[in-house]
């Protein structure tokens, strides 16, 4: 397929990431015709019903918007069908296609997946992927089948992670990177089809969706797997514990290979500018901070209004 060739698209996607890969063909050759993202859901202290980023897009291009609850309804896969797209385009959509509607479009179904496959399937690969304490992760295009992230891999774009990366920078690299290489795969379709590689499922890992209680920190464990936990859920859920009845969530930190006599969760040291926490292997030098009702902070100016909440020998909660 020539770069030439315009291409009917439906792009699926809900979030700020695949927003990117939507503003990319929104800027290329090829036609996208509808636009399928989440419905609308409660966002903000109001709970207010906001759209996602995908349909803000959409709406400011005059793309037909359909935001059904299921596309396993008859009737909703019908209307797809009518749409007559040569092919979809999904990222980081939040809803399945059902194997009927992978047979829609006339070159299937593609996925801009944030993960080089078969290393990290499933919801939530770029934090996985700095949890594992990996020094490479990166973008995949895989022609959709009926598994999850399961189906041969059509082009793929690396990334190293560094050590200062979070979820949230890491997501942001990855956005443009998907961008870029779903732009070159549709420029030769058929070439990179003819050339599809299988996934090895014997190096796959499951990347759970992401849930709160898992940034709650277990200072039992070494320091440097809490230090990525800090990294990969910021900006969320964002990584927390307990101080006495405060709850501190911590938005970045560095391990310190330093062992301590102090058992896990004790402040070994605090002063105008270190806010030092002792650990199952090694020591936590927490560096942002952010108290209850108040914004995140470098450590030194909540040391410098709260400072004895923090004093040498106080404990933070592990979990029971």
């Amino acid at each position: 397929m020539s770069s030439s060739r315009s291409l009917r698209i439906v792009f699926a996607g809900t979030p700020d990431f695949a927003a990117a890969s939507l503003g990319a063909l929104l800027g290329s050759q090829h036609q996208v015709i509808a636009v399928y993202t989440q419905p609308d859901r409660p966002a903000g202290r109001g709970r207010k019903l906001s759209a996602s980023p995908v349909k803000q897009l959409a709406l400011e291009q005059e793309i037909p918007v359909l935001q059904p609850a299921s596309l396993k309804n008859g009737i909703e896969q019908q209307k797809l069908a009518e749409l007559r797209p040569d092919l979809i385009v999904v990222a980081a959509y939040g809803l399945i296609l059902p194997p009927l509607v992978l047979t829609i479009p006339k070159f299937g179904c593609i996925n801009v997946h944030a993960s080089l496959l078969p290393r990290w399937r499933g919801a939530a690969p770029i934090q996985h992927a700095i949890l594992a304490g990996d020094e490479e992760t990166g973008i995949t295009i895989m022609q959709m089948d009926a598994g999850l992230d399961t189906g041969d891999m059509l082009h793929r774009l690396s990334c190293t992670i560094g050590p200062q990366d979070t979820g949230s920078s890491l997501h942001d690299r990855l956005a443009t990177l998907g961008a870029e290489a779903l732009l070159e795969t549709l420029s030769d379709l058929d070439a990179f089809q003819a050339n599809k590689l299988p996934q090895d499922s014997k190096l796959a890992n499951y990347a759970h969706k992401l849930e709160k209680q898992q940034a709650l920190l277990d200072w039992a464990r070494p320091a440097i797997e809490l230090e990525r936990q800090v990294r990969a859920f910021n900006a969320w859920p964002v990584a927390y514990s307990h101080l006495g009845e405060q709850r501190i969530r911590i938005w970045q930190a560095t391990a310190m290979a330093q062992q301590s006599e102090a058992a896990p969760g004790t402040i070994i040291k605090s002063d105008p500018n270190i806010l030092r926490i002792a650990c199952g292997e090694d020591q936590l030098n927490l560096e942002v901070i952010q108290l209850a009702g108040a914004k995140a902070l470098p450590v030194a100016e909540v040391l410098k209004a709260k400072g004895a909440w923090f004093a040498p020998g106080n404990t933070f909660d592990s979990p029971a």
